[in-house]
């Protein structure tokens, strides 16, 4: 809190204890009771600083965990809610039910932010889920990679009049700058 009170940031998040998704309910557990710890603490350092802080929302692949840490998060006095734990080994089909049983908990008048989505189809099942802002390095990784991001209107028609697509320049939503069609 001390760095917080001297650098002042627009907004900053409590530290969070998160886990991976096949640690036992036990560990969730301690996960969600360490994480709201940690935000009544910062909070209680300084009272006023609750305008400009997001509380975060943990328990790993516990739908049970996660949503009693998204309501005990909830009334505290933060400004909206850093979503964590995701990319760590849950499955497809369960972040999209995590996902939706933390938003389902937390006030819609708050942002709401998660990190470690960042494919097309994650980011849109998260808007789905009521999620307002994303923290990934996908489009970074992209560029490292000699990649850039491509949606055709005709994408499906594009393919189709091909037949079959040439992967090594990319697929339908990217293509690879560094292949010999791009030189």
């Amino acid at each position: 809190m001390e760095l917080i009170s001297c650098l002042q940031p627009n907004l900053w998040a409590s530290l969070a204890d998160e886990v991976p998704a096949w640690v036992n309910e036990k560990r969730n557990k301690t996960s969600v009771e360490r994480t709201l710890r940690w935000l009544d603490a910062c909070i209680a350092l300084d009272a006023a600083s609750g305008r400009n802080s997001l509380g975060v929302v943990v328990g790993g692949s516990s739908i049970e965990q996660r949503k009693l840490c998204a309501t005990e998060v909830s009334k505290r006095n933060v400004s909206g809610f850093w979503i964590g734990g995701f990319g760590l080994g849950e499955s497809v089909e369960e972040r999209c039910s995590l996902l939706n049983a933390v938003t389902d908990c937390l006030p819609l008048e708050k942002p709401r932010i998660v990190s470690r989505l960042g494919l097309p189809e994650e980011v849109l099942e998260g808007v789905a889920s009521g999620i307002d802002l994303f923290d990934s390095t996908y489009i970074y990784q992209l560029t490292m990679g000699g990649f850039a991001l491509i949606f055709p209107i005709d994408m499906v028609e594009r393919e189709m009049q091909n037949g079959v697509f040439d992967s090594s320049a990319g697929d339908s939503a990217k293509i690879n700058l560094r292949a010999t069609t791009y030189r």
